[in-house]
């Protein structure tokens, strides 16, 4: 007897099962997947029209994420300093060891959070790892977010910062890189500079990027609940960051844009049980049918975001990272 049932609107429906951590991963990735899938009450968040609501529901995220945050962060030795950049906060950090043959190479660097979350300490502590695991110094942009600052307020502060730093460094020797959120950020932020005639980057990093806002994709309903971080869709941040604009705009979700005007070589990480696996595979075909140079990475059993930093899996994510930048900087 089947286990699946075709209904007449193309749906697939299975009977509940119970999906187990594959032998294929080690035993630190399934450590992390076990950790975390400990049940925990879903996210709650408040309507797209309660800012106050909002704010607290911000700044009780930001306590928790600073938390989860400083332990990864206290392994880091690096230094990290807090200046501003045409205006915009920004974080500073410089690896203990860094690559000497790239000293005038330098990464900008997009925080995640859904767009809403992750800035401040979180985003300060984060630049430090950053900076350690690119072997360069790192700007991490603090940019602001909603609610008091919806759409296009985080693309306005992200392009400004790239705007300063191509005052400071050759165009040739910056990365744009961002997970998640960041990496919606990074790549709307490229296509700003294009589309306004700014010079562009050597490379551009996606982390997971969560780069299509309507959330269309088949990994948002096959990822459900699988994926141990991102357990379900992230809808309301992103209707709260487009504050009422058209979520297919190219900048806000950079997954409708159009290639074929040109977008600099471009690293792309996500696993298979990661929520924006299909965010990350779709973007990556759009740059690809359009002739652009574009890698794509994908982890077997990830969650967003990784195992944590620590397990073999995110070393080896690391070392892709790396041999993508020596592409960049080194051709």
């Amino acid at each position: 007897m089947s286990d699946r049932t075709e209904l007449s609107h193309g749906s697939i429906s299975f009977e509940a099962r119970s999906i187990p951590l594959p032998e294929t991963i080690s035993a630190e990735a399934r450590a992390h997947m076990v950790m975390m899938a400990a049940p925990r009450p879903l996210p709650s968040y408040p309507p797209a029209t309660d800012k106050d609501a909002w704010r607290r529901y911000i700044a009780a995220q930001a306590e928790m994420m600073s938390q989860m945050v400083a332990a990864r962060a206290a392994q880091v030795s690096g230094k990290v300093e807090t200046t501003s950049l045409n205006g915009v906060s920004v974080y500073h950090a410089v690896p203990n060891a860094p690559d000497e043959v790239r000293k005038r190479c330098v990464c900008m660097d997009l925080h995640g959070g859904a767009l809403v979350f992750g800035g401040g300490e979180s985003c300060k502590m984060m630049a430090g790892v950053t900076a350690e695991r690119f072997g360069v110094q790192v700007y991490s942009v603090d940019y602001r977010m909603p609610p008091d600052h919806p759409y296009p307020a985080a693309v306005e502060d992200c392009l400004s910062v790239y705007r300063s730093l191509l005052a400071k460094f050759d165009a040739s020797d910056i990365v744009v890189s961002g997970s998640s959120a960041g990496g919606n950020l990074a790549a709307a932020t490229v296509l700003r500079a294009r589309d306004e005639g700014v010079a562009m980057p050597a490379g551009v990093v996606l982390l997971t990027p969560m780069s299509d806002l309507t959330e269309a994709g088949d990994s948002f309903e096959t990822m459900r609940d699988l994926d141990v971080v991102l357990r379900r869709r992230l809808y309301e941040c992103g209707a709260l960051y487009a504050d009422g604009q058209n979520l297919k705009s190219p900048y806000i979700s950079p997954n409708f844009a159009d290639y074929t005007k040109g977008f600099p070589k471009t690293f792309f990480q996500t696993g298979t049980r990661d929520l924006f696996l299909s965010n990350t595979v779709l973007l990556h075909r759009a740059m690809r049918r359009a002739g652009i140079e574009a890698d794509l990475h994908v982890w077997e059993a990830m969650p967003h975001g990784g195992f944590g930093g620590q397990s073999p899996e995110d070393r080896d994510v690391t070392a892709e990272l790396r041999r993508f930048l020596a592409k960049c900087w080194d051709g």
